[in-house]
C-alpha cells in the first residue's frame, strides 16, 4: 500500500488542482508557519507577518526576507 502525504491546510481545495501540486503547496505554507530563528537575537521565535515582512517576538525586530522563509540558505 503507497504512503499518503499529509496535506493539512490544502485539503480545502478539495479535488482541484492535482495531487503534485498540492503537496508543494503544503511545503511552502509548512515551512512558513513553523518557526524561524532570529538573524539579530538568534531566538527562535520569527513569524511570517506578510509574504517577505518577518517579526521577531522576542526583540520585536521587523525585517524583510523570502516570502516563504526569512534567510536565504546557502
Amino acid at each position: 500500500m503507497a504512503e499518503k502525504e499529509k496535506l493539512g491546510s490544502v485539503k480545502r481545495f478539495g479535488p482541484r488542482y492535482g495531487r503534485i501540486n498540492k503537496i508543494r503547496v503544503a511545503k511552502l505554507e509548512g515551512s512558513a508557519r513553523k518557526s524561524h530563528k532570529c538573524p539579530y537575537c538568534r531566538y527562535e521565535k520569527v513569524k511570517r507577518k506578510s509574504a517577505g515582512i518577518w517579526n521577531c517576538l522576542k526583540c520585536n525586530e521587523t525585517f524583510t526576507g523570502k516570502a516563504y522563509i526569512p534567510i536565504t540558505k546557502n
